[in-house]
């Protein structure tokens, strides 16, 4: 069994500042979107896979300058604003030995998120980029959480997934993934959750405190094998 969490909006707040940021820019090039509603259609997408769409739905050219403004204004916000998601320490503990984290965000990006919030001693295995793995697409394209899943020896469908965005649900559920959806940061929404349960998740929750009781139940079930 392996316990797979997701990194931006789950144990970092991190998805707001990015939302915020991508905003201001989709704005200036012509696409008028609030960080709101960036968060809410785009949250768990690279950049350039929510410039792909955008391009597909209005015909807006961007230039490509764009993608190195937006990792490099982010980065900046994140070292100065990145806080821990509440309780995320407890719930990397509560997982126990067999976990790892997946995420879209660059192996530079997840460094520096994990050590501007702490996190980074308490993370206890492997941590897996989409976008700086050979091979392997981003979310929602299930590729991560196999890859996760081979590495660790483990059965898909023994896998347990605690995920923020609907993209991320879509991919881990493609994997053959349980999936545990989480609506406690920032960038969450009004149905928020009923997304996440429509995508595929068994069930949601809005706190990591609550994160270890679901682990105890699972254990209960001899699903921790």
């Amino acid at each position: 069994m392996l316990i797979i969490f997701d990194c931006d909006g789950v144990l970092v707040d991190s998805e707001i500042i990015a939302a915020r940021v991508d905003a201001q820019l989709l704005s200036e090039a012509g696409y008028p979107i609030e960080a709101e509603a960036m968060a809410e259609r785009f949250a768990g997408l690279t950049f350039t896979q929510t410039l792909q769409e955008i391009e597909r739905e209005t015909g807006i050219p961007f230039q490509l300058s764009i993608i190195a403004r937006a990792d490099k204004l982010i980065d900046e916000r994140l070292a100065r604003e990145l806080k821990a998601v509440e309780g995320a320490r407890e719930a990397l503990l509560a997982a126990g030995p067999k976990r790892c984290l997946c995420s879209n965000s660059s192996d530079e990006r997840l460094a520096l998120a994990l050590k501007k919030t702490g996190l980074a001693p308490f993370v206890g295995g492997p941590v897996f980029s989409a976008k700086s793995l050979d091979g392997v697409r981003e979310k929602p394209a299930p590729d991560v959480y196999l890859h996760a899943a081979r590495q660790a020896g483990a059965d898909p469908a023994k896998c347990f997934v605690l995920e923020d965005s609907v993209h991320g649900v879509s991919g881990a559920r493609t994997a053959g993934m349980r999936v545990i959806g989480f609506t406690g940061a920032s960038h969450s929404y009004p149905g928020h959750g009923d997304r996440l349960i429509e995508a595929g998740a068994e069930t949601v929750i809005n706190r990591l405190a609550d994160f270890a009781g679901i682990v105890a139940a699972l254990g209960e079930f001899g699903m921790l094998e």
